[in-house]
């Protein structure tokens, strides 16, 4: 399992996590099999959110009833968890009550002392960036939470927080895969009239950003065909990037679903790629791909493969 730096820390992480979000309905051993596999697999590193199940908290009460963690097995293991959306009709809260609540609730169902990592799940059209930094320094100060970071925030959202937030922001979780890959393919389309991929829908150079301020991505959903409908490993609307993908698992001996995840863990930003199943093969499966050194030839082809246009 490769690592790679975690934000501007001296830390290095998995550069594969375990996402927890569908373990609501797995029996404790199914969830021990899958945190085995993980384990087995080189991957510590394990996201979780406190909307996860549906009713607030619920993946992550199951998570550690499952496992019953000791201190011990606790300090093995980084156990990431997000906070910002909520069930209500308004939708999102950055707010100070509303972030120490949610943190003070992870803790007790998750069974911890501590988070290693916060994210804010998503941006909030109302935040204000003073309460989110008092929130952050009150839950370091007191051992709650050690790191902080964002997902699915542009640049300047990031340096809106940035402006009062002084703890460093050293994750921000993003969707990629191979065919919604737009915060990849825009920097390759960029200046080309008549491209859709030229488009800008990330607020500018997402990932040029992350590299330059050190900050590491997450990859979600990193088989999805595009925005939340099903994957496109097998899928006939992908007939040419499958037939690619089977080309190179033959050749590396490994499945596609290796091949799928080597494309993100190539690039040089150093992502992790955070996986959503709840199948102990699939883990497995993805982990193969970690550090599978694919050519410059084979990555390119990849996203041509899959719809985008390399000038």
């Amino acid at each position: 399992m490769r690592t790679v730096p975690f934000g501007p820390t001296d830390t290095q992480v998995p550069n594969i996590v375990a996402g927890m979000m569908r373990i609501k309905d797995s029996s404790d051993e199914e969830i021990r099999e899958l945190y085995t596999a993980a384990r087995e697999a080189g991957i510590d590193f394990f996201d979780h959110a406190d909307l996860y199940g549906g009713q607030r908290h619920t993946c992550e009460r199951r998570f550690a009833s499952a496992l019953q963690m000791g201190s011990s097995e606790r300090e093995q293991v980084t156990l990431q968890t997000k906070t910002g959306i909520v069930p209500d009709e308004w939708h999102y809260d950055s707010s100070y009550d509303h972030i120490v609540t949610s943190v003070e609730e992870s803790l007790e169902a998750l069974g911890t002392d501590y988070i290693d990592v916060l994210l804010l799940h998503r941006p909030d059209a109302l935040l204000e960036p003073e309460e989110v930094a008092r929130a952050f320094d009150d839950l370091k100060s007191s051992g709650k939470v050690r790191a902080f970071g964002v997902s699915n925030h542009t640049p300047r959202q990031i340096d809106l927080l940035k402006t009062a937030v002084t703890q460093p922001i050293v994750a921000n979780q993003v969707q990629l895969s191979l065919t919604h890959s737009t915060i990849i393919a825009q920097g390759l389309s960029s200046n080309m009239a008549g491209e859709s991929d030229s488009i800008t829908r990330d607020g500018g150079g997402i990932i040029d950003y992350a590299r330059i301020n050190k900050i590491t991505l997450q990859a979600w959903s990193p088989f999805q065909k595009s925005f939340q409908d099903g994957v496109f490993l097998g899928s006939k609307e992908h007939p040419k990037l499958n037939a690619e993908l089977e080309r190179l698992a033959t050749k590396y001996r490994v499945t596609p679903t290796a091949i799928a995840t080597a494309w993100i863990t190539r690039h040089p930003a150093g992502f992790q790629v955070v996986l959503g199943t709840t199948k102990p093969g699939r883990v497995a499966d993805a982990a193969a791909g970690s550090d599978i050194p694919l050519t410059r030839g084979e990555w390119y082809g990849l996203i041509q493969a899959a719809g985008h246009r390399v000038p």
